[in-house]
């Protein structure tokens, strides 16, 4: 069982409107999905497009309905733009993540990034980086650890489906290259899965550099459809590959289990995103809610 102490418990907007594809729940309100994230019992949320970007307005709105902000994605560009642009950007969401009182930093490297292309195959068009511009991501990301730790918080690396870091072997690369002290990682379950890797294998290897945890599902037919048919990435979510914890092929059991082995401490966030019109985003929340306190006790 994982600790209620250590361990907190937050789902994703994604779920009622999509970042990556506005027209997905265009019509659910910010107001609407915080109030069905407390209703379903979440007691955090990663920020979504549709959230306020005054923190004393976002505070007033999460405070009514008990609400945190765990942290929230940031786009870097390490590999592609002069290092500058990444920086002012971080330190303009740190300073904003930090007032929300945001302990960790979600980053992903979007140089080459195919996972916004509608047309392009998720598989086959994936970006490889050179060794320069391992290098400049690897310095880049140490740099921006460092600003983290000026607020004390935490820079969490996302690992993604349809970037330069998607696969174990590339986590491996990453996470050699950065210090240890300044450059984290966030564990995915769904995006490991979806790329062909065993998120069991990975958690163990990096449990003591994984400060924040994406739990989502993945449906095996869909996964197989994806393959197939040379979807990508947002088409793939358009057709249901991801879903709740507890609703697709993961074994999720093992994964809690060596969180609590190690005291995991920091969040554990639902992001499944799918499409409100196919999957109501309240009634999979309630559902992930569920299945998570049978599996973890929170």
């Amino acid at each position: 069982m994982l600790s209620k102490e250590k361990v907190k418990l937050g789902i994703a907007p994604i779920a009622w409107t999509n970042d990556d594809m506005p027209e997905l729940g265009a019509e659910n309100t910010f107001e609407q999905c915080i109030s069905e994230m407390a209703l379903a019992g979440f007691e955090g949320s990663e920020v979504g497009n549709k959230y306020p970007k005054d923190p004393n307005i976002l505070k007033k709105a999460l405070e009514l309905r008990n609400i945190k902000i765990a942290s929230a994605w940031f786009s870097a560009f390490l590999t592609t733009r002069p290092l500058e642009e990444t920086v002012n950007a971080f330190i303009k969401h740190r300073d904003f993540l930090y007032e929300m009182g945001a302990k960790v930093i979600v980053v992903s490297e979007q140089g080459h990034s195919i996972q916004g292309k509608m047309d392009m195959p998720i598989f086959d068009a994936k970006p490889i980086f050179t060794d320069e511009e391992w290098e400049a991501l690897s310095k880049g990301l140490n740099y921006l650890g460092k600003l983290a730790l000026e607020k004390g918080m935490k820079v969490v690396y996302h690992h993604h489906m349809g970037t330069g870091i998607q696969t174990e072997e590339e986590i491996d690369r990453l996470m050699e290259m950065t210090d240890p002290e300044a450059v984290y990682l966030l564990f995915d379950t769904g995006h490991l899965t979806f790329s062909g890797e065993d998120p069991e294998k990975v958690l163990r290897k990096y449990i003591n550099r994984i400060k924040h945890v994406h739990l989502k599902d993945v449906r095996k037919d869909v996964l197989e459809k994806v393959k197939k048919e040379k979807l990508s990435f947002l088409k793939a979510v358009k057709e249901g590959v991801f879903t709740v914890p507890g609703d697709g092929m993961i074994d999720f059991e093992p994964i809690f289990k060596i969180l609590d082995e190690n005291n995991y401490e920091g969040w554990l966030i639902v992001e499944a995103e799918q499409d409100p019109a196919k999957a109501n985003p309240f009634e999979y929340a309630l559902k992930a809610r569920k299945f998570i306190k049978e599996k973890t006790g929170l």
